[in-house]
């Protein structure tokens, strides 16, 4: 049976735009929201498409974290005092919405899973928000 779920999941996280020129090239937090579609054939022993715990936990790794892009001289100085998530490009809620739809599409493959990602919204703030839809 093919259905169709939805998760929200809200994480704090601070990030800077290096290549910006603006205020949000300096460090800042957000309280993020981010809501997951995914589609699929439900497991036919358990009903389930997908643990929503699962979606959660994996969206959670960016909780309480600080997000820079990988060149960002900040990385190596906060490095020294805690763990940094990096990523592949200025950390905009652009790119953020990508790397979670990837991020859950490979962990559902790896899990053996019979469902897929059809779209992620990043809320970087209230009336702001980043949409990858497949």
């Amino acid at each position: 049976m093919s259905v169709r779920i939805y998760k929200e999941v809200h994480f704090d996280a601070s990030h800077r735009l290096l290549n910006y020129d603006g205020k949000c090239a300096r460090l800042h937090g957000h309280r993020w929201r981010t809501e997951v579609w995914l589609e699929g054939n439900v497991d036919a022993g358990t009903q389930i498409l997908i643990d929503y715990n699962c979606i959660k936990k994996l969206v959670e790794c960016y909780d309480h974290q600080v997000i820079l892009n990988a060149r960002d001289p900040m990385v190596e100085c906060l490095s020294q005092f805690q763990d940094v998530v990096t990523t592949d490009g200025d950390p905009t809620s652009e790119l953020l919405t990508v790397e979670i739809a990837d991020m859950i599409d490979s962990a559902c493959r790896s899990m053996g899973l019979d469902c897929r990602v059809t779209k992620v919204r990043v809320w970087e703030s209230e009336g702001c928000y980043s949409e990858v839809e497949r």
